[in-house]
Parts: structure tokens; sequence; C-alpha cells
């Protein structure tokens, strides 16, 4: 379920550090008060970060309650923004990118271009 993004209209990353002891309802008030954003919409998935970086938790709304994912990896980190802390709406592209070890903020992607003319 972790492995992609597929199903979600809309995945938020928070950058910066989130203490993984909250649960459902402290993260959940953490999006509608720090971020400004509302955790009862459905199909949308919040992402969060503690200071490990071996372990995230994801937090969604299914309509008839809140489902938690938490994620360990066995080998390697999450390549986690640290920047200030803020709730950054990411691609689905971004979210793959993330969960295969990458930074979400490619800085060498090769972006598609509308060619000017047919040669």
């Amino acid at each position: 379920m972790f492995r992609d993004a597929t199903g979600f209209k809309e995945v938020y990353l928070v950058t910066g550090y989130t203490d993984l002891r909250r649960g459902i309802d402290g993260l959940a008030t953490l999006i509608e008060q720090e971020y400004k954003l509302n955790p009862y919409e459905k199909n949308v998935l919040f992402l969060f970060c503690g200071r490990r970086l071996d372990r995230c938790k994801g937090l969604t709304y299914e309509g008839d309650g809140f489902l938690l994912l938490y994620k360990r990896l066995e080998a390697g980190q999450f390549v986690w923004p640290r920047c200030e802390s803020e709730a950054m709406l990411i691609s689905p592209q971004q979210y793959k990118w993330l969960m295969q070890g990458f930074t979400v903020e490619q800085r060498n992607v090769i972006k598609d271009v509308k060619p000017s003319r047919i040669a």
C-alpha cells in the first residue's frame, strides 16, 4: 500500500520532524491546526517522519474513519526534507522517488518539452 500513491487524489509530505508517538488524533490535530488543512478530506494522504529516517507514518481518511499507516525499512533510509516545517503537496512521481530512497526535490530531472517546430 505504501509503494505507490495510486488511489490518492493528493499527497502531502510534512517536512521537518514529527513525533511519531502521536496517533490518529494527534496527527489529525496537527494537520488541522498547524497546517490549516482538512484531515477529513477523502483520498488525501498525509506523510510524517520522525528523527529516525528508517520509518514514517501516513494518515488518510476513508469516509468512515481514519487509516494510520506505518512503515519501517529493514535497510536504508528515507531522504526526508528537513527544511522549515510545512505540508508540501507532492506529485505521484515525487512520492515514488521518496519510497525508493531518493529526494523528492530532484535537481537533474529532464522535463518534457513541446517542440516549437518539427525538423
